[in-house]
């Protein structure tokens, strides 16, 4: 591996115990009947969905660096795919959260839009790592 995507591996590395914090913060929430939490829908759903996609995302982030060096790319492609792909699992989750960061938020702020960049910079990383790895 080579030390570039080494140290994108510890970046995503060390976002696994904030992903932890908050899986035990949001049961705490459940358990414990949080208001502005368990009686808010549209932000339980969000949060959720945060956590959920932070998870996964660094999973597959970090299985892609193991791809990016095997690729027949330009040095420059290859750290553009490592970007973008390591964008999205922070990008993605902190729309889901910052759009309904206070209790009372019943519909998602224009901060929802952080999705939609990780999400953008998720499918531009993984095309570039997947035609890297065909070429």
């Amino acid at each position: 591996m080579s030390p570039a995507s080494l140290t994108m591996a510890g970046v995503l590395l060390i976002t696994v115990p904030t992903i932890a914090f908050g899986g035990v913060t949001l049961l705490k929430f459940l358990m414990r009947g949080v208001p502005g939490y368990i009686d808010n829908p549209v932000r339980r759903g969000l949060w959720r969905a945060g956590h959920a996609h932070a998870g996964v995302l660094v999973l597959f982030s970090l299985v892609a660096m193991l791809y990016v060096d095997q690729t027949g790319l330009p040095e420059g492609l290859k750290w553009l795919a490592r970007l973008l792909i390591v964008a999205a699992p922070i990008l993605m989750p902190l729309g889901f959260f910052l759009s309904v960061i206070r209790p009372s938020d019943t519909k998602p702020s224009r901060l929802i839009g952080l999705t939609v960049a990780g999400g953008a910079c998720l499918a531009v990383g993984a095309l570039t790592l997947g035609v890297g790895l065909l070429i």
